[in-house]
């Protein structure tokens, strides 16, 4: 396991990305997986660069790009971004039927998704027109 970056120990590069955390989610805390990307400041930024400008606000709504990240974290079985993403999505308004709907649907997905590639099934002429 990683070592983490506590604030108080983080040098200043990291130091400016922490506080952009802190400032553009309204918060006064550092989660371990930011804390974790700071062994590597390069990496960090990078990443933090990349979740502002795609879990913004846009054509995708913030609980809906919550309840994608959640889905996409349970196919990848990460505990910690299942965990997460689950509390941000009820910070914005998750209920608990959505998440159990949102589990069905995953779990749908995921078996029809294994027995098509299995099947090997040819994609309908159909679905490739405009």
């Amino acid at each position: 396991m990683v070592r983490l970056v506590e604030e108080k120990d983080a040098p200043d590069e990291v130091r400016a990305v922490f506080e952009d955390i802190k400032a553009t989610r309204k918060t006064d805390w550092i989660n371990n997986f930011w804390k974790a990307l700071a062994r590597h400041p390069p990496s960090l930024r990078l990443l933090w660069t990349q979740v502002k400008q795609v879990m913004a606000p846009g054509a995708l709504d913030p609980l809906t790009k919550e309840l994608i990240y959640i889905a996409v974290s349970v196919t990848n079985n990460c505990h910690y971004c299942i965990t997460s993403h689950t509390a941000a999505a009820r910070a914005k308004g998750m209920t608990d039927e959505q998440w159990g709907e949102l589990l069905a649907v995953v779990a749908l997905a995921n078996e029809t998704n294994r027995l098509a590639v299995g099947y090997d099934v040819p994609v309908d002429e159909k679905f490739l027109q405009e």
